[in-house]
């Protein structure tokens, strides 16, 4: 049954993008006001792949290192080449995905491999609760 529910059905469409040249500090703005724990980060001349910073970078590469945000670019801390998962690929392998790759944040590419949503861990929640009601409601009422 899990099988036929597709990460298009659960990701969230909404991403933020932010250049690698941009300081940390400005992310985590955007991040704050946006209540969201990752950025992606847009491809460039110098970088041909996406990147991601996650509020876990924030953690381990800022404050666990002391390093001064303000100072850092986001170009410094964020994973590059990005683990990505098809829209079109069930719940269950991105699931097993995120488990096998120990990560919290996969984005979701079209098939031309633009990114086009974004799920996380937390998602997860919402897909657990909807297997204990055998996906009959969706919504947290």
């Amino acid at each position: 049954m899990l099988k036929q529910h597709t990460v298009r059905n659960w990701m969230n469409d909404l991403v933020v993008f932010v250049d690698g040249n941009q300081t940390v500090t400005e992310a985590l703005s955007l991040m704050r006001r946006r209540y969201i724990n990752s950025v992606m980060v847009r491809k460039t001349d110098e970088n041909s792949d996406y990147g991601i910073v996650t509020t876990r970078d924030i953690c381990d590469k800022i404050v666990a290192s002391g390093v001064n945000p303000k100072e850092t670019l986001i170009k410094n801390i964020m994973s590059s080449p990005v683990v990505t998962v098809k829209q079109n690929s069930s719940i269950e392998d991105c699931a097993l995905l995120m488990k096998e790759k120990h990560i919290h944040h996969l984005p979701v590419i079209n098939d031309h491999g633009e990114v086009v949503g974004m799920i996380s861990a937390s998602d997860f929640l919402l897909v657990a609760e909807a297997m204990g009601n055998n996906f009959e409601e969706r919504s947290l009422s």
